[in-house]
């Protein structure tokens, strides 16, 4: 494979499928039939999932609520995916730690930088739950956090879209697919990619981000291999 140890970003919504909300048992099997099958092939693999499909704490503070206290809710959030997910992954023989950046001991283990890479030597999937343990941080920002102290080489951002466009899509007919952009244009373009922050984070430190449609069958398997599939962000 072109990488042997990477960090895939998984949006909360991604989990809910066709739904609006929630956790749809089906689309997590497939999610976890990729992942299993790579992992199995020796990629060493952490995961950080979105909580959105549950709970977005910004739309929370939006309305009204304190945000911090939204962002704490939105972390569980991502405890709850990253459970779900784990027990997707399991019945698929595939070995996995959930750690959560605040302590959480009776259903998953504290987030130890050095424990985790041990758990990635020995072949398990790490799932990197409570994002940061901070408020006012997106799981975005926990994501390129977590693949800089992990070392992992890349980011492997898993949407519902086949890549980076110049517009939205869904919106616009016209809309142009990027094959590779650098990050600095992901953020002079505003392109949506991730936050600002988990990209600047991601440029200071030359760490590729992938972004590829997650629901098309072994596009997993064809980005660890190195194939062209979506739109890849790196350089400048």
């Amino acid at each position: 494979m072109k990488y042997s140890r990477v960090l895939i970003k998984l949006s909360g919504e991604a989990l809910a499928g066709d739904k609006s909300f929630g956790i749809d048992p089906e689309a997590i099997g497939q999610f976890g039939r990729e992942i299993a099958d790579v992992a199995a092939s020796g990629l060493q693999l952490a995961l950080v999932i979105g909580g959105g499909n549950i709970f977005r704490g910004m739309a929370a503070s939006a309305k009204g609520m304190e945000r911090a206290q939204a962002d704490y809710m939105g972390m569980l959030a991502t405890v709850m995916n990253a459970l779900a997910v784990q027990d997707a992954l399991e019945k698929l023989d595939c070995q996995t730690r959930v750690m959560t950046a605040f302590r959480m001991s009776e259903v998953a283990e504290p987030y130890i930088r050095r424990r985790a890479i041990r758990h990635l030597e020995k072949g398990r999937v790490v799932i990197c739950a409570a994002g940061t343990g901070n408020p006012y941080f997106t799981t975005d920002s926990a994501a390129t956090l977590r693949a800089m102290e992990l070392k992992c080489e890349a980011i492997f951002k898993a949407t519902k879209v086949d890549g980076v466009y110049d517009k939205d899509p869904a919106k616009f007919g016209d809309a142009t697919k990027y094959a590779d952009v650098t990050f600095s244009e992901v953020l002079q373009k505003r392109l949506g990619v991730m936050d600002s922050t988990a990209i600047s984070m991601a440029r200071d430190n030359e760490l590729p981000i992938v972004v590829f449609n997650l629901f098309k069958e072994g596009n997993i398997r064809r980005v660890a291999h190195g194939e062209t599939v979506g739109t890849i962000v790196q350089g400048g």
